[in-house]
Formats: C-alpha cells, sequence, structure tokens
C-alpha cells in the first residue's frame, strides 16, 4: 500500500442537510495545566461526531507539534488542525516534516494551520513579525516540499536556503489553513490556503463581509471558492455554566481582545471607535493589572460589562441551549462552511450540539 493518503470525503458547500461534521472546537482552550486533558475531550468530541479538533499553542504545556501526535493517535474519526502555530519559530524544513508525519499519522485528517501570533511575544524571541507576504510565500514553499521537490537557492521572503527538501518520493496532499483578520490577509487566503479560521467576535454583517472577500480572492486566483472552507470562530457559550464562567468566557474575552488588539477588531467590524476609547479610558480598564480573563473575578466582569457595548457582545451564542444552537445554525446562513464553537469544552457542549442536530431533523 503507498504511503500516499487521501482525504476523507467533506460534503461540498451548499449542501442542505449541516451536520455535526461542520462543527469543531478548541482543545485545552485558555489557560491549563495538564495537556491530557486533551485526550478526555477529543474522546467526548468524536462521541459527539464534531468534525475538527483546533490546537492552539502556547509557549507553556500547549507546544502544537507534541499535542498534534498526540491528538492524531488518540483519535479515529475527527480532523486535527493546528491554529495556530507560527511560521518563524521553526525552520521551513521542520514544519514540513512535522505536517508530512501529521498527514500519514492521522491518514489524511491532519491540516498544518499558521498564523502571525502575538507580536509583544514574537518580538520578545527576538524574531520579526510575520507578513503577508511572508504567509503566501510559505504556502507556496509548504506544497512544494509535500510534491517531493528540492528547492535551491532560496532567497526570498522567508529567507535564505541553499537546499531544502524533504523526500523525492512524497506525493502529499496536506490542508493548508491560516488564522485571517484584515482584508489582506483574508484576499491572501483565499489565494493561497485550504481552510481560514476567523476571529471571535465577528458581527454578522462582517462574517458575511470576510468570507465574500475570501472566495472572491480565490476565484480571481484561478481556484474554486467552494475549495476554500472558511470556519467562523464562534463563541458558545450555554446558561448552564456558572455565572462566573459565563462572565469569564464572554465579557473577559472580548475585553482580553480589546486590551490586546482592539483597535484592528473595532475596524473590521466597523464598529464605533469612541466606544473602543470610552472603554480604553475606563477606570476598570485602567486598573487591571494584566489581560482581562486572566485577572478578573465576577465584579471585575460585571464593571467591564458595563463599558463594553451590548452589540459587541451579542456576537456570541449566550443562553440556552436551544437559542445557541439556533444561532450557531445561523452563522451557516452567511457563508461560513464551519463554525468552530469557540470557548467550550465538548462537555459544555452537549445540549448544544444535541439542540444543534434536533433543529436539523
Amino acid at each position: 500500500m503507498s504511503d500516499t493518503v487521501t482525504h476523507e470525503h467533506r460534503p461540498p458547500t451548499g449542501t442542505p442537510a449541516i451536520g455535526t461534521e461542520r462543527l469543531g472546537f478548541y482543545t485545552l482552550g485558555g489557560h491549563v495545566a495538564d495537556p491530557r486533558d486533551m485526550l478526555g475531550e477529543l474522546e467526548h468530541a468524536e462521541r459527539l461526531g464534531l468534525g475538527q479538533a483546533f490546537i492552539s499553542e502556547r509557549l507553556n504545556v500547549k507546544e502544537a507539534c507534541a499535542l498534534s501526535g498526540a491528538a492524531g493517535a488518540a483519535t479515529d474519526r475527527i480532523g486535527i488542525t493546528t491554529a495556530a502555530t507560527n511560521i518563524n519559530t521553526r525552520h521551513p524544513a521542520i514544519t514540513a516534516a512535522f505536517a508530512t508525519t501529521m498527514h500519514r499519522l492521522t491518514r489524511g485528517r491532519f491540516t498544518l494551520g499558521v498564523g502571525r501570533g502575538l507580536r509583544p511575544q514574537i518580538a520578545g524571541l527576538g524574531l520579526s513579525h510575520t507578513t503577508t507576504a511572508q504567509l503566501e510565500e510559505f504556502a507556496h514553499l509548504m506544497r512544494r516540499l509535500w510534491r517531493g521537490q528540492t528547492v535551491t537557492d532560496y532567497d526570498g521572503a522567508l529567507g535564505r536556503f541553499p537546499a531544502i527538501k524533504l523526500d523525492p518520493t512524497f506525493d502529499e496532499d496536506i490542508r493548508l489553513a491560516t488564522t485571517a483578520f484584515g482584508p489582506e490577509t483574508l484576499a491572501m487566503a483565499g489565494r493561497a490556503y485550504d481552510l481560514v479560521v476567523l476571529h471571535t467576535f465577528f458581527s454578522d454583517e462582517t462574517t458575511a463581509r470576510v468570507v465574500r472577500t475570501v472566495k472572491e480572492a480565490a476565484a480571481a486566483a484561478g481556484r474554486d471558492p467552494d475549495s476554500v472552507e472558511v470556519w467562523s470562530c464562534y463563541a458558545t457559550v450555554t446558561d448552564e455554566l456558572d455565572e462566573q464562567v459565563i462572565l469569564k468566557k464572554t465579557v473577559g474575552r472580548i475585553a482580553t481582545y480589546l486590551q490586546v488588539y482592539g483597535d484592528l477588531l473595532v475596524s473590521t467590524n466597523r464598529w464605533d471607535v469612541a466606544a473602543l476609547t470610552r472603554f480604553r479610558d475606563s477606570e476598570v480598564v485602567r486598573e487591571l493589572p494584566g489581560w482581562a480573563d486572566a485577572v478578573g473575578d465576577t465584579a471585575t466582569f460585571e464593571r467591564l460589562r458595563d463599558v463594553i457595548p451590548a452589540e459587541w457582545l451579542d456576537c456570541a451564542a449566550m443562553g440556552t441551549p436551544r437559542h445557541c444552537a439556533e444561532k450557531v445554525r445561523a452563522q451557516f446562513d452567511l457563508g461560513v462552511d464551519g463554525v468552530i464553537m469557540h470557548g467550550a469544552t465538548p462537555t459544555e457542549l452537549d445540549s448544544t450540539v444535541t439542540e444543534f442536530v434536533a433543529l436539523g431533523s
């Protein structure tokens, strides 16, 4: 049998029946101490029939390669996607070999997802910030290496490589994903990547607009727009959870995003810039000793809620499991191909997924 593997069948975009294979979750969400928790989450996710498990990377106990290998070995059906690791913290050949190993380990269930990383952390590592041009060139280089090519005398956006190769017998079809925010990155993703992960707390108007940006860029590049999947990253928090947990996953999370890259989030959503200024100037924000979702308590979250416009918080699924399921299904009406139910473990998603299935029956 050949080592080259193919992807499992995926329903084409526009298929009337929207099943749980078009739903995903982030494993080991937020701040965690024990990476083995992922194994139980993945087992539960497969029982629910979820289609994708996304792995984010943090430089603590969430190193992407180690987690991906464990996730691939511990599962049989669910897709495994890094969303995301950086393109400049490993040599491109190492990243390409990692993806090929995962591709064969999972029999085609793996997607290599990359992104820019956080500016302060990247700068602290002594690395330069990743550009859109580098992300696009990275995709082209990965595909060449996966096709068994030897790339000699490379001198381009990614650096200088005298000779870079994997195995001349390779002919691998490995999916590439990227996280995208601004219009230039979204358009680049449509040209060069296979899956695009959007950011949390996008309004409905923004989600529909950025989906069009990706699909139109794919078409302009001569690609089939339906071959480029766009996944909404949609905060999904039911009222079954403790009040402080709900506040942390909603108010605390969007407040942190506004602290880290509020200008980009507000401009992308075309929200009121003055409201962002009021948020930043508020006493509660100025008193925060760190990121809101890491240091806040119930009282802090309640104060933060008062300085965040209600329409911004409405860009999430919150409430009863039925209501959350309806909101998740409504994301597909905006043109997305999949929905990552962000900020929730598979156990916390049990009731929402049950209601999602019921809505489609």
